[in-house]
Order: structure tokens, then C-alpha cells, then sequence
């Protein structure tokens, strides 16, 4: 039986800055609709393959297919159509309300004249609705929290009605409860609207939680690729993270809950 296309998908991926390379050699299959979290130590690549994933790095080897085609070639507005990103510490102009925000993301479904037609407006105020962010819709962006500015990048991700939905750290620098408020925002999206979601998250314990599928990087490689509740192991905790730790199951979830309590070297 034939596999159908991944969502995105490398093929002998090659990634880095000028002459130091990150990824020298990358294989993976990004599972369609499910959400996926990439984790690793800092340095391993995480970022770099999530940003070329997005066609926001230029590749020095291989090749990224997004359904099958090759990314690179396809026309930019098409790509917008299909894949969306929030980067870390997006920054707006000040002043910008949150609807103006949520407006940029209908650019790739505009002409070369902008006309604001009634099926974009529909989908601002959708894009709005699903983040909880109508409330907010005049208020400037700085006078936010940060899990509210980040619910309204979000919603601006939204509005592009993309089917592929990527986030790079985006529970950096905010607090437990906007950590969760976004995360939940990020699995209710998948589990209501069927989008692929690809994070790349720090917190192991809520990478699993909240994933269905782990993707662990090391050192520019895939390490392991899996089912959240089985891809962190006793030995991928040592040669990845070099962590001792408790594996305990998840009361809620019964997949495994990391519990470090020491270094390995």
C-alpha cells in the first residue's frame, strides 16, 4: 500500500550558517495531523530545522518536500497557503492593534491590490474566536500579557487558514499558566480543526503531554522518532539530555513524567 505524503518531509537535509553546519544530514516524516514536538539540548538544531521547514532558511544540501512537492520550488504565496509559522520573540510596529495583526495573515490569499473582502473579514474574526482573542481585537498588542500576545500571533497564524501550523518555542518567557493557556490552544487546534502542529519545546514533560508524536534531536541528527508516551526512555534521557531521572506515569495521561535528579557526567 502506497504511504500517502508527510506533510513535510526531508530528504538528506543539510542545514547551517555560512560555514558552520548544523544539520549535516537529515531524514524525517513529520505525521499528518497530530501535533509533534521537537526536543534536544540547545544547540542541536531544533530552531535551524523548524525555520527551514518554513522556507525562512536557505538549504545547503538536500531537499524539503511539503506534500510531496519540493518546498523550495513552489511559488512563496503557495506555501503561505499551506504552512504557517510563529518564530520566537515576534515583534510588531508599536501601537498595532490586535485585529490589525490578525489582518496580516490574510496577505497570502490577497491580489497585488489588497481588497479587504468579506471572506477575509470572516476569517479574522474566526481566527479571533478560536484564540479567545475578540475581546482584545482593538487593543494594542504591547498592552498585553505575554500568553495573550502570543494567543494573537497565533490568531494571525490562524487567519492564513493554513493546514500546517509551526511553533518555535512558544512558551518562552512566559509564565506557567500562559504556558499552558497556549499549549492547550495549540492541541485544541489540532484535535477540532486537524491541524498538523509541529513545536519545538523545551519542557520534556510538556512536550509529551501535549504531543502526539516526539521527534529528539542530537548533535544535527534525529535521535529518536515515536509515539510521545514511548520515545523518552531512561537511555535517550543519559545520551541526549545527560539526565538521570524518574520516569513515573502521567496521572492523567499515563504516559511517562520526567523526574530528574541528576547529571550523567
Amino acid at each position: 500500500m502506497t504511504q500517502p505524503p508527510s506533510p513535510l518531509s526531508t530528504e538528506n537535509l543539510r542545514l547551517g550558517y555560512g560555514q558552520q553546519v548544523i544539520i549535516p544530514e537529515l531524514n524525517l516524516r513529520v505525521a499528518g495531523g497530530k501535533v509533534t514536538s521537537i526536543i534536544g539540548p540547545n544547540g542541536c538544531g531544533k530552531s535551524t530545522l523548524l525555520r527551514a521547514l518554513a522556507r525562512l532558511l536557505p538549504l545547503q544540501g538536500g531537499g524539503i518536500q511539503l506534500y510531496g512537492q519540493a518546498l523550495h520550488a513552489l511559488p512563496g504565496r503557495e506555501v503561505a497557503r499551506r504552512l504557517a509559522i510563529l518564530p520566537q520573540g515576534p515583534t510588531a510596529p508599536e501601537g498595532l492593534s490586535v485585529e490589525e495583526l490578525v489582518w496580516f495573515g490574510r496577505h497570502p490569499h490577497q491580489g497585488r491590490f489588497p481588497v479587504r473582502r468579506e471572506e477575509d473579514r470572516t476569517a479574522v474574526q474566526w481566527a479571533l474566536d478560536q484564540t479567545g482573542m475578540r475581546i482584545f481585537a482593538g487593543r494594542p498588542l504591547d498592552a498585553l500579557s505575554g500568553g495573550q500576545r502570543q494567543r494573537a500571533w497565533i490568531a494571525m497564524s490562524l487567519a492564513q487558514q493554513t493546514d500546517i501550523l509551526l511553533l518555535d518555542e512558544p512558551t518562552t518567557y512566559l509564565d506557567l499558566s500562559h504556558q499552558l493557556e497556549v499549549l492547550h490552544l495549540a492541541q485544541r487546534l489540532n484535535r477540532e480543526q486537524g491541524k498538523t502542529v509541529v513545536m519545538v519545546l523545551h519542557d520534556l514533560n510538556q512536550a509529551v503531554r501535549y504531543s502526539d508524536e516526539i521527534i529528539a534531536m542530537k548533535g544535527g541528527e534525529v535521535y529518536a522518532q515515536g509515539p510521545a508516551g514511548d520515545v523518552l526512555t531512561h537511555d535517550l534521557l543519559a545520551d541526549v539530555f545527560g539526565l538521570k531521572a524518574h520516569l513515573l506515569p502521567d496521572p492523567d495521561t499515563g504516559k511517562p513524567h520526567v523526574i530528574p535528579y541528576a547529571l550523567t557526567r
